[in-house]
């Protein structure tokens, strides 16, 4: 392939901002502490909110309707140290029924690191629900280990709230619609830092219309999907104030799979904003 126009066809250097980098074949295969140094949150103390999914070539987030056709033994690795390191679960109430979740329980040895890291065996499970079009007898929640919470908002069916209530603590937030920056100052409060939102795609738009997403771990399959699926993020064609920007932390390769790691760009809104709370 030849070089830029005015050069000549070969070997050219690289320039600020199009240097490239081989990422495969690295320097060797990672195991779990390797894996686990490079997904752990940078600073437990301070409150996070990481979004993960996978996600085909061509952008779809599922096939046949599920997420797990697109998934492989190395993104389900991942998927469990994200679950290991979390506060707390986040989920749309869609994804919970589509996906099909059970009780949100880790084996015995992320439990293990949880304890000896300070935490609760096993992270409380949220779902952002409008409408609480959820079953209180859904084994999620009626079986969770930890009791879950459900964030809605104050025009809610009052009939679903009470019957949620049984197996939930319900956070009404917003008036007609859930608020999402106060749902993470609740959940913040009750201790809860380090929050991991698995989706669906409506969710992740609203957090990221919101500008609340400091994180975005991404699995990209290598397949096809074709044009039917939906992509990982749902709702207005543009985000408020115009897209965000996020520095990727690793590419990682597990066979044909790729696993990326974006963190909030120092020069985002929501950075700059903090930065000028804190100066």
């Amino acid at each position: 392939m030849g070089g830029a126009a005015g050069e000549p066809a070969g070997r050219s250097g690289g320039r600020a901002g199009d240097e490239m980098h081989v990422l495969r074949p690295g320097p060797g295969v990672l195991d779990d502490a390797d894996l686990a140094a490079l997904y752990a949150p940078d600073d437990p103390a301070v409150p996070a909110l990481r979004v993960n999914f996978v996600a085909s070539v061509d952008g779809a987030v599922t096939v046949d309707g599920h997420s797990e056709g697109l998934s492989s033994p190395a993104d389900k690795r991942v998927f469990g140290l994200l679950r290991m390191f979390c506060d707390a679960l986040i989920v749309g109430a869609g994804t919970l029924r589509n996906e099909g979740y059970g009780p949100l329980r880790l084996d015995e040895r992320r439990r293990a690191w949880r304890r000896a890291h300070g935490l609760a065996e096993c992270p409380p499970l949220v779902v952002v629900s409008a409408r609480l079009d959820l079953d209180p007898a859904n084994p999620a929640l009626a079986e969770a280990p930890v009791r879950p919470v459900v964030l809605t908002h104050a025009n809610a069916p009052a009939a679903a709230r009470a019957a949620l209530g049984a197996v939930a603590d319900v956070l009404a937030l917003g008036d007609a619609v859930v608020d999402l920056p106060a749902a993470l100052a609740a959940l913040r409060a009750r201790g809860l830092r380090q929050l991991l939102c698995e989706g669906g795609p409506v969710l992740f738009g609203s957090l990221a219309a919101a500008d609340l997403v400091d994180e975005v771990c991404l699995s990209i399959s290598p397949l096809v999907a074709g044009p039917g699926a939906s992509r990982i993020i749902a709702g207005p064609p543009e985000l408020p104030g115009g897209a965000r920007r996020y520095a990727l932390r690793h590419a990682l390769a597990a066979d044909d799979l790729l696993l990326l790691r974006y963190v909030r760009s120092s020069n985002s809104p929501a950075a700059v904003a903090d930065s000028s709370a804190q100066a």
